[in-house]
């Protein structure tokens, strides 16, 4: 019984530390988000700035995961190049060895300070910055306060003939030390979390000083896979730049794990304490990589270039993005149109997925739809970059007026993937999930309105590209069978629902949100074409004009 009660207070003041490094990182995020992200964009001019921007973002977070995934999606985005971003892990990586040596003293009587005083800001700002702060403060007092508990969960600990065994058995075997520390790391998503008890098992004199550079290297290594994960949506730049962090971290784990032995007991010899040798080395070994890999981010970026190129698929899909035709707005504009119709092309791919899902219960589908509506979100974004930097030539109003109609097309197509993606492909998984039936007329009706907005897609693609004046006509006029389709149908379900139709009682919610969302889908179609009829003086400020007010 007092074995359990012991690992209970062990585990739960870890989980308390992993805890607190979220609040914290919530806090921040909230409060400094927006500041926090600017911040790395602004600091990237050269690599000695992206490096320190790297490295304070870090320690406000206490998440060296959370500044890469912030630099993966402005890499993604191209809003900061690659070797630039790879930087600001450099830097985040020593940033949170410096949190390891801040937080490793003996702090813990600050903790009620910091709880009262972020309880106090946060209950009384009524801004979010302020609130973020106060969660920050808390989460930065518990985790001094789950430090404290850890020191004295793991002090019976230390003197078990069990602990003493395994560790012995790791220090004979330092690569299995290195990857329990890497495994642990990686499991709590803290290589912070790891170093600190590694610290600790340090201070009481448990583990070798060997043994110690073995498990801080292995926490380093850990702690470079979660990031892989977080971004292995995004595109091929993205991963690109987390593998190329994990294969710094990998390399100087090898060399640590080769090392361990001479520069085990030299630290021991140099230091005042045992418990010091872990922050040191932590400090050591990502000093060691920053210094090495910052005047080579060059050479290596060519390298990961080399290692993982971009797949085949998205190298077969060429971008219509060209900068070589940015001094020439109209061939600009043309490789800008033909890539927006790509983007409607997949959301029809999207469209067609959710109803076979609709209908035929495919959960191959629904991931299908998410994977494609990834693709359509990065393309936007692509074209809102291309556009930003069309948008520094001096361009003819006729030019920029062609920018916005195609830039709000691009927009509306992507909200039409987000009804499909969030909306319609989450009721065809709860139809699935809840085994729920339509109606034979039910279905037919949903199928038909599907129909009419795939083809009101292709039509909005035509007028789209063509800016004909009888298809935005005919387009708009759309819009409005498509709101006697989904009035007629809605009637025809009320009906059978008075009737007692089984079916119908079972997917009335299901088939009245569908026909919502396919309504609103149409509206976002449609409005592709108010700018030609405006144009053409055929739009008034609330509604198409009539026929007899156009002759």
């Amino acid at each position: 019984m007092t074995s359990a009660l012991q690992l209970i207070e062990l585990l739960g003041a870890g989980a308390l530390v992993l805890w607190a490094l979220r609040i914290v990182k919530s806090g921040v995020l909230s409060g400094f988000g927006a500041s926090l992200r600017q911040g790395i964009a602004k600091g990237t001019g050269n690599r000695v700035v992206a490096a320190i921007s790297g490295l304070f973002a870090t320690i406000l977070v206490q998440s060296s995961t959370a500044t890469a995934v912030i630099a993966a999606s402005f890499v993604y985005r191209n809003i900061v190049a690659p070797r630039m971003a790879q930087a600001v892990l450099l830097g985040a990586n020593l940033g949170t060895a410096l949190t390891a040596a801040i937080l490793v003293n003996d702090l813990h009587w600050l903790s009620p300070v910091l709880v009262l005083s972020g309880v106090v800001t946060h209950s009384r700002s009524r801004l979010a910055r302020g609130r973020g702060i106060g969660e920050a403060l808390i989460g930065l007092g518990l985790m001094l306060f789950a430090l404290d508990l850890l020191g004295t969960a793991t002090e019976p600990l230390q003197a078990a003939e069990v602990t003493a065994a395994i560790l012995s058995a790791l220090d004979q075997g330092p690569i299995f030390g290195l990857l329990l520390a890497a495994i642990l790391a990686f499991a709590s998503s803290s290589s912070l979390a790891v170093v600190l008890f590694i610290a600790m098992l340090a201070e009481a004199g448990t583990i070798t000083p060997s043994l110690v550079v073995a498990l801080v290297a292995g926490a380093n290594l850990g702690g470079a896979v979660l990031p892989c994960l977080a971004v292995a949506s995004e595109g091929p730049e993205a991963r690109r730049l987390v593998n190329g962090n994990l294969t710094v971290r990998g390399t100087g784990a090898l060399v640590a794990l080769v090392t361990a032995s001479f520069t085990g007991p030299l630290l021991a010899d140099l230091l005042p304490s045992v418990g010091c040798i872990a922050i040191v080395a932590h400090l050591g070994f990502n000093a060691i990589l920053l210094l090495l890999f910052l005047p080579l981010l060059g050479p290596f970026e060519r390298i990961t270039r080399q290692i993982w190129p971009d797949p085949d698929a998205e190298q077969g899909a060429p971008s219509y993005l060209d900068d070589a035709a940015l001094d020439t707005p109209a061939l600009a504009l043309g490789g800008a149109v033909r890539e927006v119709l790509r983007i409607g092309d997949n959301v029809a791919l999207m469209m067609e997925l959710n109803l076979r899902s609709l209908l035929v219960d495919d959960p191959e589908a629904s991931r299908e739809i998410a994977r494609l509506d990834d693709r359509v979100d990065a393309a936007l974004s692509e074209v809102k970059m291309y556009f930003l930097r069309l948008g520094r030539k001096e361009l003819p109003e006729s030019a920029s007026a062609r920018m916005r109609e195609v830039l709000s097309y691009a927009i509306n197509l992507e909200h039409v993937g987000d009804i499909i993606d969030r909306d319609l492909s989450e009721m065809a998984r709860k139809k699935a999930e809840r085994q729920v039936k339509f109606s034979a007329a039910g279905e037919e009706e949903i199928g038909e309105l599907y129909r009419k907005t795939l083809l009101n897609l292709e039509l909005a693609q035509s007028v789209f590209h063509s800016r004909d004046i009888a298809l935005a006509r005919r387009l708009t006029a759309e819009k409005v069978h498509v709101r006697q389709i989904e009035e007629r149908s809605q009637k025809r379900h009320i009906a059978r629902l008075q009737a007692g139709q089984p079916e119908t009682l079972g997917s009335t919610t299901l088939h009245l949100d569908i026909l919502r969302d396919l309504k609103r889908i149409n509206a976002h179609i449609a409005a592709v074409s108010y700018p030609i009829l405006s144009e053409a003086g055929e739009l008034s400020a609330s509604r198409v004009l009539s026929l007899q007010d156009v002759n």
